[in-house]
């Protein structure tokens, strides 16, 4: 009589999910790999889209030449680097030198050929650091050095040298948000006090602990070199070197000018201390998925405020990352109020096609001049003037973020002022709740990479259990 099999063990709850646990791990390991690669080639897009390369064609008539250097001034270079910098960094700090008669302002790169600067937009520097380094310009007084793309890259050390050497040759230094980052890898933050952009303080405690970095202040001030908090902090760092070089009446004229919320000449540098919060999850949607976003044209007119291009390109794109922005003028080359030589897509029928067009600073459609108004009414766009209604004592920021609360939404809206560390306590935004595009297509992602890493990883799991059976089956 044959024996009787032995009995088989009950599956247990706790042995079933002992059997599953390599397989959802694997899978849920392939599921987040398949999701970060999906974000990381989205934020490589909204990168790439942001700092354009620049064009390589030269105008039939050159480039346009430099404004001179009035003499008996106090001479600011704000420095633009060749990997791309940051466009309120630049520009706003630039307008408030500029309304100054006290002061003469110019651009300063390694080269004289154009630049990216954030959101889609390229500027034509004034001068070189040779230039400089020869006397056939004057020396700066003040240096601006605003956030780059890559301050420690290679492409830079020109850049970190130039700074280096204007400051031990005794020049004030102003560092805008991130530009602390350059300034710290050039050795000139090296035993000061410094901030920079909250979000960057705790990464660059790590890489430069010489510095003693410090968290909620507008701007530092160490002996010379003058730090600031995010990108619109540049206003305020301005303001208080104008104060200390030019006199408190200048710096409240100017002031009153550029119209920063709740700043006045001696004011407290205290500002509130931002940390990561769920409210920030626009700011990552908007950059890590960026397909379907709209295309926004912006307008151009000469003579264009600089704060108000620099917000234009920093709330609609820079900044939010909610939509891609495309400047767009009645020619290749404009020039700004106070001369800053910027390029844009000419309007004709070769430029790149936008879903409407903003026009910084005008008040009403004449302002934008005949080329665009004309361009837009033959594309069928809907010209947007942010700044129609703008009151006395507004900034050039608040009529666009009340724009893009209106047409993107009232989350990525307050994200925005959050990573430029705009303050908004006086402003009404009203608009939709909530960033629904990038979101949907973050689920989607999600989803897809689930269902591909619950079918790899099963495969996988599968083909692992057959190689194993095979490896282990005991010989006859």
């Amino acid at each position: 009589m044959p024996p009787s099999p032995l009995p088989s063990r009950p599956r247990t709850p706790l042995r079933a999910l002992a059997r599953r646990a390599p397989r959802v791990l694997l899978g849920t390991g392939l599921a987040a790999a398949l999701l970060a690669g999906a974000c990381a080639a989205g934020v490589a897009v909204t990168m790439r889209e942001s700092f354009p390369s620049a064009p390589g064609v030269v105008p039939a008539a050159g480039w346009p030449p430099a404004a001179p250097v009035p003499e008996g001034r106090t001479v600011v270079a704000v420095v633009l680097g060749a990997t791309g910098s940051v466009v309120g960094d630049a520009l706003a700090p630039y307008e408030v030198f500029a309304r100054s008669e006290r002061f003469s302002v110019y651009t300063v790169a390694a080269r004289r050929e154009p630049v990216a600067l954030s959101g889609g937009l390229r500027a034509l520097p004034d001068r070189t650091f040779a230039e400089v380094d020869a006397r056939t310009v004057a020396e700066p007084d003040v240096v601006v050095v605003p956030a780059v793309a890559e301050p420690r890259g290679e492409r830079e050390a020109p850049l970190r040298e130039w700074v280096a050497r204007q400051a031990a040759r005794g020049a004030r230094i102003l560092g805008v948000c991130a530009g602390s980052d350059l300034l710290a890898a050039a050795g000139v933050l090296d035993g000061r006090r410094a901030t920079s952009f909250w979000q960057r303080i705790d990464a660059l405690r790590g890489s430069d602990p010489q510095v003693r970095w410090v968290r909620g202040l507008r701007y530092v001030q160490d002996g010379p070199v003058t730090t600031t908090a995010g990108v619109t902090s540049g206003i305020v760092g301005a303001l208080r070197l104008v104060e200390q070089l030019a006199g408190t009446a200048e710096a409240e004229r100017v002031g009153r000018e550029a119209a920063y919320p709740g700043w006045s000449a001696g004011g407290p540098p205290e500002i509130p201390v931002n940390r990561p919060a769920p409210a920030d999850l626009p700011y990552v949607l908007n950059a890590a998925f960026p397909w379907g976003r709209p295309s926004v044209g912006v307008g151009l007119a000469e003579g264009v405020g600089e704060i108000d291009v620099a917000a234009a390109f920093e709330v609609y794109s820079g900044t939010s990352f909610a939509a891609r922005t495309v400047p767009v003028a009645a020619g290749p080359v404009v020039r700004t109020r106070h001369g800053v030589l910027l390029l844009a897509e000419p309007a004709g029928p070769g430029a790149a096609p936008v879903d409407r067009l903003v026009v910084p600073g005008a008040r009403h459609a004449g302002e934008a001049g005949p080329a665009l108004t004309a361009w837009a009414a033959g594309r069928g766009l809907e010209m947007v003037l942010p700044h129609r209604d703008r009151a006395a004592g507004e900034s050039g920021f608040d009529g666009v973020l009340r724009d893009l609360a209106a047409r993107a939404d009232l989350a990525t809206a307050r994200a925005t002022a959050k990573f430029t560390e705009y303050p908004v306590g006086h402003l009404e935004l009203a608009g939709p709740a909530w960033p629904w595009r990038p979101t949907a297509l973050g689920a989607l992602a999600l989803a897809a990479a689930v269902g591909g890493g619950v079918l790899a990883g099963k495969r996988r799991m599968n083909t692992l259990i057959v190689v194993g059976s095979r490896m282990f089956k005991p010989r006859r």
